[in-house]
């Protein structure tokens, strides 16, 4: 077949411009993910080019545009038929947004566990101060929670100075550091098949329950709440994550039956741990912040119902944050 060759570069010339600019794009951004009109054109300026240089080939006097024609080919089609994983760029807030709601959702069975763990721990802890208020000396392991209720209210609505004043940095950051430890070692405690990591939501559930009661029997049910909500809101779950945490790697050391090697059901959930501890981690990070700015300042200082209203929405958003966020249009993962 005869073709005019300068005509035919002329005209197909903005098509090869079109690929080779796409192509500069995709390689420049790897990240960079194309809707489907955007990948349909794409296959057929790749498509296009290729019969290009096929036609082109016959021809001894234009060996620069297909040694171009070539290259472009070659590097179109490794776009197309690229199996490796696209190089991973920092986005933090993608990863915040996206990847950790799904990810907690992707195990979300694991932490239905550790809440009843920890709601069994409350139960057990209430019942115990219902029936023998005299053993939270034993039960409880702050001296400041031992006496009672009322008398510390009282104190706490008569201080005047500011406790923390000059030191809400440090307080925060010795709060951050000790829960943050608190998870991690409820991570690690997925390593005795789980059963470590629920003695420790258990445990940590009987003093919520313990505390919470003997508040609520003293008459003191507001100012618990103004005093627990602000960072219990977020604090509380993040430890249920570190528990469920645990139990992924508690599932992965069980393998349940799974016909593939320790060795790669750890591979298979090492991206998610290291998903989940590292949001647990934001999470203590914003509940020390809020309980050294806000949780430890009562009436007249702050209303309650300022703490509390604080406290719910901060609980508000964090179910639709689970539960919504990351999420496609379609509503699913």
């Amino acid at each position: 077949m005869l073709i005019d060759l300068q005509k035919f570069i002329i005209e197909e010339r903005p098509y090869w411009n079109e690929l080779e600019s796409v192509l500069d794009s995709l390689e420049k951004r790897p990240e960079l993910k194309l809707n489907l009109s955007r990948i349909e054109r794409f296959h057929y300026l790749y498509q296009r080019t290729s019969g290009g240089l096929a036609k082109i080939q016959t021809f001894a006097s234009e060996p620069n545009t297909r040694a171009f024609l070539e290259s472009l080919v070659a590097r179109a089609y490794g776009e197309i038929h690229e199996t490796r994983k696209r190089p991973h760029r920092l986005a933090p807030l993608h990863w915040f947004f996206v990847t950790f709601p799904q990810t907690f959702r992707k195990h979300v069975r694991a932490f239905w566990i550790c809440l009843a763990a920890m709601l069994v721990g409350s139960a057990f802890g209430g019942f115990v101060i219902f029936a023998d208020p005299a053993s939270k000396d034993v039960l409880l392991p702050f001296g400041h929670l031992h006496g009672d209720p009322s008398d510390r209210v009282a104190q706490e609505e008569t201080v005047k100075a500011d406790r923390l004043a000059g030191a809400k940095a440090s307080f925060s950051s010795r709060l951050m550091t000790h829960n943050t430890k608190v998870a991690i070692f409820t991570l690690a405690l997925g390593m005795t098949w789980g059963i470590g990591t629920l003695i420790m939501l258990f445990y940590n559930g009987v003093i919520l329950g313990a505390v919470a009661l003997d508040y609520v029997l003293a008459g003191e049910t507001t100012f618990l709440l103004g005093w627990l909500l602000p960072h219990g809101a977020i604090e509380i779950p993040a430890i249920i994550l570190a528990g469920q945490c645990g139990l992924v790697l508690a599932g992965a050391l069980i393998g349940w039956g799974k016909p593939i090697s320790l060795k790669m059901r750890f591979r298979k959930i090492s991206a998610d741990l290291v998903t989940l501890i590292f949001g647990v981690a934001v999470m203590l990070t914003w509940a020390g912040i809020v309980e050294a700015l806000f949780s430890q300042y009562h009436e007249p200082v702050l209303p309650y119902e300022l703490k509390i209203g604080f406290g719910v929405l901060e609980l508000i958003l964090l179910v639709l944050f689970f539960t919504r966020s990351g999420k496609r249009n379609g509503g699913s993962d």
